[in-house]
């Protein structure tokens, strides 16, 4: 896989962190198609922040298709393909939250599943790539907003 996150990550802008970073190193991910890193040290300001442990874990996991799909024959009397089938991406953050003081943490998922229609990845590579600018660039645009939404609720 081309994705290879070099150390340390610049955090998006949110509430209350001053130049957020993430160092991080190569971990064993637990799917074979899958690259993992986990978070070892933290810099800025990110009062409450923990780093990557084992009861506690602050991970990236990006997962590629074991088998990608292709496409099958268009039907011999419309030319329409009957249908698409789908090569799934997985990027996953995994990061423990303390759900009430004095308690162990508990694991905060957040998937992001990347759903491309087989056999476009070449003749419309450009499409793919601007889905993924923007997906990036949008999330980074509402980083403080985002987190402000998941503590506030209001959306």
């Amino acid at each position: 896989m081309a994705v290879a996150l070099t150390s340390p990550v610049t955090g998006g802008a949110q509430t209350g962190f001053t130049a957020p970073t993430y160092t991080h190193v190569v971990d064993v991910a637990l799917d074979t198609n899958g690259k993992q890193n986990a978070v070892t040290a933290l810099g800025g300001t990110q009062a409450g922040v923990r780093i990557h442990s084992s009861t506690d874990p602050f991970t990236f996991l990006v997962v590629r298709p074991k088998v990608f799909k292709t496409l099958g024959k268009p039907h011999p009397v419309t030319g329409l393909l009957q249908s698409v089938p789908k090569n799934t991406f997985l990027i996953k953050i995994a990061k423990g939250a303390i759900p009430l003081a004095g308690q162990p943490a508990s694991v905060m998922n957040i998937r992001c599943l990347i759903e491309i229609p087989a056999g476009a990845d070449t003749p419309d590579a450009a499409n793919g790539r601007a889905a993924i600018s923007l997906l990036v660039g949008s999330l980074n645009q509402v980083s403080a907003g985002l987190g402000d939404t998941l503590v506030s609720g209001v959306l």
